[in-house]
């Protein structure tokens, strides 16, 4: 008796299994189940959905007004929608948002979101069961009961704001509206303001790419320094020939052009910036000029890697913030570094060799020059590498040369390094080489001279190459007493409008540098925007057999 009332309990127990089984998967695909019972189930993913946004706008003419609501409801998203550039006005987007497991019966979750002047509905039959809600700004909202639809990727969990004419959207899973936000006051000086979302959970953007020499046995870097992009379009300085396009210049747009048709031509696999991507001064969004830059390497999936300016900062993010920002967006392989020694982005990034090997071929160091100079009484200019970050570099250089990945390297393992400000001993007359470029300005270096360029010398770098000084565009050879190439110290000439060009009708430029593993030789040129742009300008073998030689 007892054996048949286990056996009867297993086959009941093992049916009821299976109907509820069944009544899931029906569930999931038709929504069967009551919207009661679906409000009650937990969460698939645990997070945040928002389940409102508004528009709050105050004015300095209007005491009792106020841009901040009640922040037990209300997020506030800190970037002032006219730019803090509104004489009397501003205004903020400010967010609801809650837990999934703390939605509450009457809360309704957002699933999308528009900016229109108008009800975005067309028809009935796409208005739905949810009608759309109008709120400040011509945003519109579709929002749900069902807190099911949480559940899966259709939940608005996240909003931000993009600013400018050119402004796009560069974080997979995000979506940036087209029409801008109808706001008030808002007279030509101010950039439009775009709403971008997310749907559903953070994209995971998967591991960082890893480099490799390719078949031919070559690797090829281009070097984009000093873009001096805006938030929206920026301001031509000293665009050449002046009256290109009958005169008509966006900074940023031409700046981008210019950039896209090399990186098309060109086929890098990878991509170094070596400060001043943002023209800080021109940037109350950083961010906006960041995606701008950023979203060409993400749609062409090449890798690159930023160090920072003088200018970056000056804009609305630190340096901390904007490599935070770098870090995460796909096929970015910049770094903070350590956070125990001087500057923001003093790291180094491995090129392993053809195939699936493990084995090194090729070492980039990348490390922040910082600003302006700590001490202007006695070193009147910019700033200079720090003792620790060069200690940080001849260990680090020491501790890979050491490595199975390194000392496996059956070929000549070579490296090379990129900075933003040159080292004082770029403004060594006699060394500088007239057939790979020239010298329309002084070289703003450093007063100081901390040595990083013995500590390069030492540890065996073939090159560094920098920006910061538009116009000059040429390659120091130093050497030893007796006339030894020693190593190249080059300069990659500025590629973006937003900066100044000037000194006898420059033309904006990129640098590129190839290496042939298979010879151990090192080739770099120069590409122009305006004149003769298929050309390799200056096009110089620098490095051969492994070995720094003479041009």
């Amino acid at each position: 008796m007892t054996r048949r009332i286990v056996r009867t309990s297993i086959q009941l127990g093992t049916l009821t299994l299976i109907i509820l089984f069944l009544v899931f998967l029906l569930d999931n695909r038709f929504n069967v189940l009551p919207d009661a019972i679906h409000n009650a189930l937990p969460a698939h993913h645990p997070g945040l959905v928002i389940t409102d946004v508004t528009v709050a706008t105050c004015s300095t003419l209007n005491i009792l007004s106020s841009c901040k609501l009640d922040a037990a409801k209300w997020h506030r998203v800190e970037k002032d929608l006219y730019l803090s550039r509104g004489w009397l006005t501003h205004a903020f987007i400010h967010i609801e948002r809650k837990r999934e497991s703390e939605l509450m019966e009457k809360d309704r979750v957002i699933l999308d979101v528009r900016v229109s002047a108008q009800d975005p509905v067309t028809s009935e039959k796409d208005q739905g069961a949810e009608k759309w809600e109008s709120r400040p700004g011509g945003i519109w909202l579709k929002r749900t009961a069902k807190h099911r639809e949480s559940d899966n990727h259709e939940a608005v969990t996240a909003v931000d704001v993009l600013f400018g004419t050119d402004a796009v959207e560069a974080r997979p899973g995000w979506k940036m509206s087209q029409q801008s936000l109808i706001l008030t006051n808002s007279d030509g000086d101010n950039q439009p303001a775009h709403l971008s979302v997310r749907h559903g959970p953070p994209t995971n953007i998967g591991e960082k790419p890893v480099l490799h020499v390719n078949k031919d046995g070559k690797f090829k870097i281009l070097q984009a320094a000093d873009l001096h992009l805006s938030t929206g379009p920026g301001i031509c300085r000293d665009a050449e020939p002046p009256l290109h396009n009958g005169g008509k210049c966006d900074a940023d747009s031409r700046t981008l052009d210019f950039l896209i048709s090399v990186l098309d031509s060109e086929k890098p696999d990878l991509v170094v910036l070596s400060g001043d991507q943002v023209n800080g001064e021109t940037a109350p969004d950083a961010q906006s000029a960041v995606f701008k830059f950023a979203n060409l390497f993400i749609e062409r999936k090449i890798p690159y890697a930023v160090i920072f300016g003088n200018h970056d900062d000056e804009g609305s993010l630190s340096r901390e913030a904007l490599m935070q920002l770098m870090h995460s967006l796909p096929y970015s392989l910049s770094e903070s570094g350590l956070t125990s020694i001087d500057g923001v982005g003093n790291y180094y990034i491995e090129v392993l060799a053809r195939g699936g090997s493990s084995h090194s071929a090729l070492t980039l160091y990348l490390l922040d020059t910082h600003g302006y100079s700590p001490d202007e009484r006695q070193f009147r200019g910019y700033d200079w590498i720090k003792k620790n970050q060069i200690d940080w570099f001849k260990t680090t250089s020491k501790d890979l040369k050491s490595s199975p990945s390194h000392t496996a390297y059956t070929h000549h393992h070579m490296d090379m390094a990129f900075i933003h400000i040159p080292l004082p001993e770029y403004r060594l007359i006699d060394d500088i080489v007239l057939s790979t470029g020239s010298q329309p300005e002084p070289p703003t270096a450093p007063g100081f001279n901390s040595g990083f360029k013995d500590a390069l010398v030492e540890e065996g770098v073939l090159a560094v190459s920098c920006g910061h000084d538009h116009v000059n565009d040429y390659c120091s050879l130093a050497k030893t007493p007796d006339g030894k190439p020693q190593l190249w110290m080059c300069y990659a000439g500025a590629s973006g409008f937003g900066g100044y060009g000037g000194y006898g009708g420059y033309h904006r430029r990129l640098r590129v540098f190839e290496f042939d593993m298979n010879e151990a030789r090192l080739v770099t040129w120069k590409r122009l925007e305006y004149g003769e742009t298929q050309k390799q300008l200056d096009k110089t073998i620098i490095v051969e057999s492994g070995h720094v030689v003479a041009a």
